[in-house]
């Protein structure tokens, strides 16, 4: 799946990296807390989160997450974009609440590292 088809998929809006709409990804992970992505992810690819503050994009970019997609609605702030950019990463926005989403894209083919 590509993060284009992510953003289709979930009727999200590019925040950054619409470069990157062609990028290839196979699995991702949905979470609030970036103490557990942290220290339960590996080899995730796509990270679902509500939480917006620049701590999403530095957990992203110790774990080579290329693309957050941020549910509920939320938006990033300013310094988010800005720090995504810098890392070449892709920020998407949906309105979707997160289990809706993990539902979309786990339907389209979206898997975690363990079913891969």
């Amino acid at each position: 799946m590509t993060i284009g088809e992510i953003r289709s998929l979930l009727d999200a809006e590019f925040y950054c990296g619409q470069e990157n709409a062609d990028k290839e990804v196979n699995c991702g992970c949905a979470c609030d807390m970036m103490s557990d992505v942290l220290a339960m992810v590996q080899n995730q690819e796509v990270l679902l989160t509500g939480l917006v503050n620049p701590q999403v994009v530095r957990t992203a970019e110790m774990l080579d997450i290329t693309c957050v997609v941020l549910v509920r609605g939320k938006a990033p702030t300013e310094a988010m974009i800005e720090l995504a950019n810098e890392r070449g990463l892709t920020m998407l926005g949906t309105s979707h609440r997160m289990f809706r989403a993990c539902g979309i894209l786990y339907n389209a083919g979206l898997r975690d590292e363990e079913m891969l």
